[in-house]
């Protein structure tokens, strides 16, 4: 090695090895896969994803669509900003929503306001299918959920999308094995290894837009269950619950029936740094209802075909 090449290996940030990680498992996916695609929802760890597919494959376009199932139960300001995005890098951007699947039956709610978070497996899948996706690439981290802590980067779904947590395929020395039979495919999390932390780091040092609901406002809340319930159409307050105003801001954006955001003045990247490096609860723990009716509710739904 020559000491030019040990220098700059030795002066290389934590970030500039995530981010190297990341693009080498990108650039694999593009290199190994017929046709893979990227997920983007317009959520922070997506839009980290789309900075390191741009250091991975511009000044050309993107060697796959970005692919978003909407639930057409999100936040308007990420919708927008998912919109904006996709228009402004000149990608292809393919939306799938829920509401199709419910039209064909293939997805029957309990209720009309159900959380729709977990039926998103149905779409997605059908969406799969009806692209012929043999790989989709998401913003998944370990340090967000158990289930998701020992998914391998590069996961198998069977011919019914199916994860097997018992047959994961070794990935020794980064080696990926990407071979898939016609109807399986594989999904591949890029930033697997990255920490909440390391994504808001990302996002400070990229300077990364993001949709303004990430940063401190003030919000109509119901504090329910330990959780603060964003006041909306969908979530509306129950007989002898109070609505307050709280200063809020949200750690990570989905479904609004099972989303709340957390107390916080935090109003720029640099704030939340400091906020995310003291907090003792993840993300999801902190603020996603649907992670909390069970220990397994988020590998349940991996096993039959959620992200």
């Amino acid at each position: 090695m020559s000491t030019q090449a040990s220098t700059q290996l030795h002066t290389m940030s934590h970030l500039d090895w995530l981010e190297a990680e990341a693009i080498y498992i990108m650039r694999e996916v593009a290199a190994e896969c017929a046709r893979p695609a990227m997920l983007f929802s317009g959520g922070k760890d997506s839009i980290v994803m789309l900075r390191l597919a741009e250091k991975a494959f511009r000044p050309g376009k993107f060697p796959f669509p970005l692919v978003h199932i909407d639930t057409e139960h999100n936040f308007p300001e990420v919708i927008e900003f998912r919109d904006w995005k996709a228009k402004q890098l000149g990608e292809e951007l393919i939306v799938r929503s829920l509401e199709g699947s419910i039209k064909k039956g293939t997805i029957r709610l309990p209720h009309p306001d159900a959380s729709r978070n977990a039926f998103q497996s149905v779409t997605l899948l059908e969406t799969q299918e009806e692209f012929g996706f043999d790989a989709l690439m998401g913003g998944a981290r370990r340090d967000e959920e158990k289930a998701r802590a020992k998914e391998r980067i590069f996961s198998f779904r069977d011919g019914f999308g199916q994860w097997d947590p018992k047959s994961q395929r070794p990935e020794l020395w980064d080696l990926y094995n990407t071979r898939v039979h016609p109807g399986e495919h594989m999904r591949v999390f890029p930033i697997s290894n990255w920490t909440e932390l390391d994504v808001w780091q990302y996002i400070e040092r990229e300077k990364l837009e993001l949709p303004n609901i990430y940063y401190a406002h003030e919000r109509e809340i119901i504090e329910r269950n330990g959780l603060l319930v964003p006041v909306t159409e969908m979530t509306q307050p129950k007989a002898g619950e109070t609505v307050t105003t709280r200063t809020v801001r949200f750690r990570t954006v989905g479904d609004i029936t099972c989303t709340c955001p957390v107390a916080s003045t935090a109003a720029n990247p640099i704030e939340i740094i400091a906020e995310t490096a003291v907090t003792d609860i993840t993300e999801r723990g902190a603020t996603r209802m649907d992670d909390q009716t069970s220990e397994a509710s988020m590998e349940r739904r991996k096993k039959e075909g959620y992200f």
